[in-house]
């Protein structure tokens, strides 16, 4: 009988005023986690230190040099997601951990995924932070219907066309439009949505989800200005909804 994949959320930031897991980590869930012995990540060094973290709130089944981390980022071919899931598919429970968040949203873990289903593997995704989620439901836009975009296109004149295309997509359909950019690039993208989007186009940023400097704005991009919020290398969300 084939084991269980189970799909481990990670905290969204490092936090070194206090203990992330209890926080924003279930108790059942670092339980499981805690009791794993073979794991699948984006980075094994990462992984190890949260595994470091969580022993110390739920006692590890095996010390961290026993339990297999085998690696799954974007530069894992195709043809090597069987090999890391033939554990699990062998009995062996496993799980599936996300660098940051949940894992297979925005993250490479989506493949490995639909190919424990395709065999038969039994998935089961376990509660923690999505930034997406937490940056909607802090929106105030719409969060009836709303899409996730991933990162915008680097080249300054592609990324305009792509904010004039998802602007007018979410006027016309009432949709909530959401996308990243890496940390340094935030502020350039906010520059962008100003020149590029109108006035009355309502904008959220959601900066450092989950930790103590967490900060949420929403406003037109009329009212939006740089003093509005430190955005130079910290994790964001951006949100637009046209009027």
């Amino acid at each position: 009988m084939a084991g269980t994949l189970f799909l481990i959320p990670n905290t969204l930031g490092k936090r070194d005023e206090f203990d992330p897991l209890p926080d924003v980590i279930p108790a059942g869930v670092q339980q499981i986690a805690a009791r794993l012995d073979y794991l699948v990540a984006e980075n094994a060094k990462t992984a190890r230190a949260f595994l470091k973290k969580l022993g110390e709130t739920s006692p590890l089944a095996r010390p961290i040099q026993q339990i297999e981390i085998r690696e799954l980022n974007v530069n894992t071919r195709a043809e090597a997601l069987a090999a890391l899931l033939d554990p699990i598919a062998g009995g062996r429970d496993g799980g599936l951990l996300s660098e940051a968040g949940v894992p297979a949203v925005a993250d490479p873990g989506a493949d490995l995924v639909r190919l424990a289903h395709a065999r038969g593997v039994t998935v089961r995704p376990l509660v923690g932070p999505s930034s997406i989620l937490l940056a909607v439901m802090g929106s105030g836009l719409n969060g009836q219907s709303f899409a996730f975009n991933g990162y915008l296109p680097v080249d300054a004149d592609e990324r305009a066309r792509k904010l004039r295309e998802l602007e007018a997509h979410s006027r016309k359909a009432r949709q909530t439009q959401v996308f990243i950019e890496t940390p340094y690039r935030n502020a350039a993208l906010l520059e962008a949505l100003r020149q590029h989007c109108a006035g009355t186009t309502m904008v959220s940023v959601a900066v450092d989800l989950t930790l103590p400097t967490e900060t949420i704005v929403t406003l037109p991009l009329s009212a939006w200005r740089p003093e509005r919020i430190a955005l130079q290398k910290r994790p964001a969300i951006f949100s637009l909804l046209a009027a």
